[in-house]
């Protein structure tokens, strides 16, 4: 547990860095914090899902623990944002979520998608996910290769952030990166364990709390 509560300080501290440094561009909006029992669709692939963990240390389980939101795991191993873009639609009118947090793109990475069409299919979901009225959050997540991962150099694709600034989605930044590149915290090359998933949750949650979305 001590050695959780120290990447957790970390990863915050990361986080509060990201954030001052997205504040000087006065451009990232800011919102009322959505009450417990909000519903919060979060949408991915094997990361979202959990893959790396036992059931219910997944991301959205610890996020759920954290807000008290009701939090939908929409997410299902191996999918990718060329396909995923096709199965938001239907969700997001069932669900009617008051956020949508994507993470996505690591799949199209490992299978040498280009970046630009990576974010062109992000781009999608992120606008279908407003235009429902959602607030909207991206995971952003490393241009991942198995090689990278291996010697602990990730960081996260380009692509996230010019996303952010050109729709106004709220960015979660590095997080996933440095968890990819600490071996405490991953289950194998592209998946967190369960610590990890813990870190993830808390790291999505402080950047929620910041952008005001969730209540200090």
């Amino acid at each position: 547990m001590k050695h959780i509560t120290l990447h957790l300080r970390r990863l915050a501290l990361l986080t509060l860095l990201s954030v001052l440094g997205l504040g000087g561009c006065g451009d990232s909006p800011r919102y009322e914090p959505l009450p417990p029992g909000s519903l919060v669709l979060a949408f991915g692939d094997s990361v979202t899902y959990g893959t790396g963990a036992v059931q219910g240390e997944d991301y959205p389980t610890h996020l759920w623990k954290l807000t008290d939101w009701g939090v939908v795991n929409a997410g299902i191993p191996g999918d990718r944002a060329s396909t995923a873009r096709q199965r938001l639609p239907a969700l997001l009118e069932l669900h009617q979520p008051k956020l949508v947090i994507i993470e996505l793109g690591g799949n199209d990475f490992l299978r040498k998608r280009p970046e630009l069409q990576v974010k062109d299919d992000l781009e999608v979901m992120i606008r279908a996910s407003q235009d429902s009225g959602a607030i909207t959050a991206l995971v952003a997540v490393p241009r991942l290769s198995l090689l990278r991962a291996t010697t602990g150099t990730l960081k996260d694709s380009a692509i996230y952030a010019a996303l952010a600034e050109e729709t106004g989605a709220i960015l979660i930044p590095d997080v996933f990166s440095a968890i990819l590149s600490d071996d405490t915290l991953k289950a194998d090359e592209i998946h967190p364990n369960g610590a990890g998933y813990q870190v993830l949750a808390s790291g999505i949650a402080e950047r929620l709390q910041a952008a005001g979305v969730l209540n200090p």
